[in-house]
């Protein structure tokens, strides 16, 4: 019973975090509509994220004692990897969003399904099995419909899409630095690690994209809202969630970013999203059920 309680604990927490996160590119598009820049988004998002994660972390240290796992040299490097990726997640996935929808940049993001399989074949040095194959030429099938390729061809920007891909192929890195890498450590810390090396990329690629003039504001206008949404929630509560899913059913959870992401763009932007996109997102769902089919079957057994 306890190991159930445990398994829906952790499906809602990985919903929530990536939910959360879906709102995000929403979220940047408006703040772009009000003159600020990628940079000034960006800085303030992650620089008012590792302050939030560094209070929770000094918090619950001074309140419970529980943040006390240390951090040997490989997980630190493996953080670091995955904090680097975080951070230029943020510069790929919301330049995306000034070339392409945010309907098509959120699921450029999510190629990161596929690329985690090529990622993972990669480090293995495993073919994957033909049930994988079939369904990465699904998801790739479901793109083309998600993006409405076939018809808005013309107006597919092709430097939003390799920044959506760049942007895709980092989050693949960092969902499997958060499956992988220092397991037994305090969710909170991991995030605040992450979170850290994170921060340095972001500023290091600031140094030399600065506008003339960086307009304070962003940081209480919308630096708040998108460190919450980005950095702190999603990564905390995937963190936390993941190990209690699985690799599995946590990507297919992950997943429900793509439509949150649609829908949030159709309400606060009024993009227009077509039937066949949304057939397009179904099919890259039920692709990645046919990923994990295993996983699951192994789960709910």
């Amino acid at each position: 019973m306890n190991e159930r309680k445990e398994l829906f604990k952790g499906i809602l927490l990985v919903i929530i975090g990536a939910a959360s996160y879906g709102i995000l590119a929403t979220m940047v598009a408006l703040a772009y509509q009000e003159g600020y820049s990628t940079t000034e988004v960006v800085t303030s998002q992650y620089l008012l994220g590792l302050a939030i994660m560094a209070g929770i972390n000094l918090l619950v240290r001074k309140k419970k004692g529980e943040i006390t796992t240390t951090t040997d040299k490989p997980t630190f490097v493996n953080l670091a990897a995955g904090g680097i990726a975080f951070g230029l997640i943020g510069y790929f996935y919301y330049l995306s969003v000034k070339y392409v929808p945010v309907s098509v940049a959120v699921v450029l993001l999510m190629q990161s399904i596929w690329i985690s399989i090529v990622l993972e074949a990669f480090i293995t040095k495993k073919l994957p099995d033909i049930f994988k194959c079939i369904a990465v030429l699904t998801v790739i099938l479901g793109t083309v419909f998600a993006t409405n390729a076939i018809n808005n061809l013309q107006n597919l920007n092709p430097k939003g899409i390799a920044l959506g891909m760049g942007g895709g192929i980092m989050y693949a890195v960092m969902l499997l630095v958060m499956n992988s890498a220092g397991t037994s450590m305090h969710p909170y810390k991991k995030s605040l690690w992450m979170l850290t090396f994170a921060s340095i990329t972001v500023v290091v690629i600031g140094l030399f994209s600065m506008p003339p003039v960086f307009h304070v504001s962003i940081f209480w206008k919308w630096g708040l809202a998108l460190a919450i949404f980005g950095p702190v929630l999603p990564m905390v509560l995937l963190n936390m969630g993941m190990p209690k899913t699985g690799m599995g059913l946590g990507a297919i959870l992950i997943s429900i970013e793509i439509p949150v992401s649609v829908f949030t763009a159709y309400v606060f932007l009024q993009e227009k999203v077509a039937p066949t996109q949304w057939m397009g997102i179904g099919v890259i769902i039920l692709s990645v059920a046919l990923i994990n089919r295993k996983a699951l079957k192994a789960k709910f057994r």
